[in-house]
């Protein structure tokens, strides 16, 4: 993940989930909305169990986050198979985040997705399964939240950053509900204007 989220052509976020707290050590980024949206793409794609690490690409399919060639592949399948791109701009003013997705020809309503995220974080665990080790985080999402529903007419959104967690940036997914096929998306870097 750390390798993808430096990336131009990918948006790398991750999602903690909770379920593994029982083993000795709480994820201090776990929450458990990150849980049950896991829990939608498990049966929305059709997979036997939930996993970590689990990597949805595209909101199509998902592979075992540690299996880089499978991940590539994915990667470049959905970029390929995405016909329409909206698009989409984000920029920041003041504690506002401005969201202007231009029109489509695209059919059905879309939920618009605001992800707020951090820098790179290094964390050492005392307990459970990964005792001793150092876990480096690229994108952990602190703030997730649907701004609003598109359905392919351009469209602004504003969502107030005021007192959202998240220091490394935000992005903006559109996609179906579910959650579903990602149609496009978009991310601004804090720091950027």
């Amino acid at each position: 993940m750390r390798e993808l989220a430096k990336r131009d052509d990918v948006i790398g976020l991750e999602f903690h989930v909770d379920y593994w707290d029982y083993i000795g050590w709480k994820d201090m980024f776990a929450n458990p909305a990150f849980s049950k949206r896991q829990k939608q793409y498990v049966s929305r794609l059709g997979a036997r169990y939930t996993y970590t690490p689990q990597m949805v690409i595209g909101g199509r399919v998902h592979a075992v986050g540690s299996e880089r060639d499978t991940v590539e592949k994915h990667i470049r399948a959905t970029r390929d198979a995405a016909r329409v791109h909206p698009p989409v701009t984000l920029r920041r003013e003041g504690e506002a985040l401005i969201i202007e997705i231009g029109n489509a020809p695209v059919s059905g309503t879309y939920d618009v997705t605001f992800v707020a995220f951090d820098k790179p974080h290094t964390t050492k665990v005392r307990r459970g399964e990964n005792r001793g080790q150092t876990l480096i985080n690229a994108n952990v999402v602190r703030e997730l939240a649907v701004v609003g529903k598109w359905s392919g007419k351009a469209a602004t959104y504003r969502v107030s950053l005021a007192g959202k967690k998240g220091d490394g940036g935000c992005a903006v997914i559109v996609q179906h509900r579910g959650p579903g096929r990602v149609l496009t998306a978009a991310r601004l870097p804090f720091g950027q204007q």
